[in-house]
């Protein structure tokens, strides 16, 4: 009993000089810091805004963590907090840093960035006169935002192609109608949703009940090319349309309270008619939740390319100062424990995406083509 104490005793005594240590070395690093800062102030070639070397150290630590999380001073904060209400003006992208630069998620469907060309995985090197580098995902974003119908020149670096592209955008105010509906002739119910907002999964079970009373379709498309994501509660309940149980997502952070795990309630809303699911890279966050999860349990067939992989949940946390930061603070995995992030999800089919755009036609859509020649067999 007294060498269990005795080891007791030691292991706390370690633990706290553990901590003890740390915290010195804390405070020595925040010293250094100051240092540096006073260094800048005496003898840096130009005058700095001392207000806004703070803003780029603060931000500076939180982009280490990952693409995600950034940091809104107050004007940046009051403006430019996550729209989820499908409307908001600018040039229709989602989009993430990598490697100091302002990647693209996803464009928009229907917007002047999509129609302009813009693709996912291209790199935003230059907007208008400024370049990027160097700056936060909010300053790029503030960059890019400005009076409806001005234009502004983006200059992008796109994988295999030796020459950097320009494209000019008109800015519009960007309304985003998250779900497009028809009948083909192949008696095949489509379904494009282009987002995840307040929205989307009232007005697409709506359009899967009318077809289901009237055209009675053999089969679905589920189409989530470009689709960049949004509210994961409307995700889930877009993946439940199509299972009649099972875990359809899990979430996992470091607090207790981010640990969740979501299930389908009972009830195929397609009564298990065939599915398939069209992917690219340009599908992001909850398109990867839903083409996940059914890919998972066997209940549809993903065609096309590899999702974008973006796997985490950020939250939006004010600060006392009238600012914001956007912090990761859980991961999602699907129903097979795999995390989706920086990984993506894998088609069941891999089918490369040869049109920019997706005018529901099955000619020019080779993706689209071979998705409806699988139901009609």
């Amino acid at each position: 009993m007294i060498k269990i104490l005795h080891f007791v005793i030691i292991f706390i005594l370690f633990i706290g000089s553990s901590y003890a240590k740390e915290k010195v070395d804390l405070y020595k690093k925040i010293d250094l810091f100051g240092e540096v800062l006073q260094k800048i102030k005496k003898e840096y070639v130009d005058d700095v805004d001392q207000s806004e070397v703070m803003d780029s150290a603060i931000n500076g630590v939180l982009q280490s963590l990952d693409p995600y999380s950034a940091y809104m001073n107050p004007e940046l904060f009051k403006t430019l907090q996550t729209d989820t209400r499908g409307k908001f003006g600018g040039l229709g992208i989602e989009i993430g840093m990598e490697a100091g630069v302002v990647k693209v998620i996803s464009p928009m469907d229907d917007t002047p960035a999509y129609k302009a060309g813009i693709k996912a995985g291209d790199y935003i090197v230059k907007i208008g006169d400024t370049q990027v580098q160097g700056k936060s995902l909010m300053e790029a974003v503030k960059l890019m935002r400005g009076p409806i119908g001005s234009s502004i020149e983006l200059t992008i670096r796109r994988k295999g192609e030796r020459k950097a592209l320009v494209k000019k955008i008109k800015r519009e105010v960007i309304v985003i109608k998250s779900v497009e509906a028809k009948i083909l002739k192949e008696k095949i119910g489509y379904l494009r949703l282009k987002s995840f907002n307040e929205n989307s999964d009232d007005q697409l079970m709506k359009k899967i009940s009318s077809f289901e009373k009237v055209e009675k379709p053999h089969g679905y498309i589920l189409d989530l090319r470009n689709n960049p994501g949004g509210l994961l509660t409307k995700a889930i309940n877009v993946t439940d349309f199509f299972l009649d149980d099972g875990e359809i997502v899990s979430t996992k952070g470091r607090r207790s309270m981010e640990n969740r795990r979501f299930f389908a309630n009972k009830g195929d809303k397609v009564s298990g008619k065939p599915l398939i699911v069209l992917i690219n890279n340009g599908s992001a966050s909850a398109s990867e939740i839903v083409a996940g999860a059914l890919k998972d349990h066997k209940r549809a067939i993903i065609l096309g390319e590899k999702t974008y992989g973006k796997g985490s949940v950020q939250s939006i946390i004010p600060l006392s100062d009238g600012g914001g930061i956007r912090l990761t603070v859980s991961k999602y995995y699907l129903p097979s424990g795999k995390s989706i992030s920086e990984i993506g999800v894998e088609p069941d089919i891999f089918i490369e995406e040869l049109g920019e755009n997706f005018e529901i036609n099955t000619q020019s859509d080779n993706q689209l083509k071979y998705a409806i020649n699988l139901l009609k067999i």
